[in-house]
């Protein structure tokens, strides 16, 4: 039989799969987790009008997140209108200490092909750790209607992961793309175990 761990490596590949209390965390936190996963959305619609505008030399890249830019403000919307609908206040943005461990895993010089790369795989990433954090929600939250809320987001975005290794590959050999994703899952699994549980974020 399939184990948790197995099943999470075969869906996003990630290393680690989230620790099962983090669930638990985020029903005693709704106003944060709502709050966050809105900035995260946001940040995810900036960042495709970001890599458009760095890349417009590169047709695909354009072309393929142009819709995602859409998407991803659409969520935060959707975001906004359920705190909305539950009295709540969206707070001031927090400080993304997964991302920016992240980022700094990026490669600062070397060749634009290297930093491409990077950046590509950089959202991949944390497009694979929202997603699988979407699957542990509609999977585990007692409210039936928030799991059913975050089912919408995890069906919405499982590709999206994808969508970024796949133009990484478009551009760089795709042995290249592996093997530093590789290293990226390996680098992200390392944050992911020195990360204290907490329920007040999507990452």
């Amino acid at each position: 039989m399939e184990t948790e761990n197995e099943h999470t490596k075969n869906i996003l590949g990630l290393k680690l799969p989230t620790d099962p209390r983090w669930v638990n965390l985020t029903e005693l936190h709704l106003e944060d987790i709502l709050t966050d996963h809105a900035y995260c959305e946001q940040k995810a619609a900036t960042t495709c009008i970001s890599l458009i505008t760095k890349n417009s030399d590169k047709e695909r890249i354009v072309e393929e997140l142009s819709p995602i830019v859409t998407e991803e403000w659409g969520h935060f919307r959707t975001v906004l209108a359920e705190l909305k609908k539950r009295n709540l206040k969206l707070g001031r943005q927090r400080k993304d200490v997964y991302v920016n461990k992240l980022i700094e895993f990026t490669k600062k010089d070397g060749s634009p092909d290297a930093k491409f790369l990077d950046q590509m795989l950089l959202m991949a990433l944390i497009e694979a750790r929202s997603c699988e954090r979407f699957k542990r929600l509609s999977e585990s939250l007692d409210d039936e209607y928030m799991r059913n809320f975050y089912r919408r987001f995890m069906e919405s975005e499982a590709g999206h992961y994808t969508l970024f290794i796949n133009l990484a590959e478009f551009y760089i050999d795709k042995n290249v793309v592996r093997k530093r994703w590789a290293e990226w899952l390996a680098f992200e699994k390392e944050i992911m175990n020195s990360q204290a549980v907490r329920g007040d974020r999507i990452h």
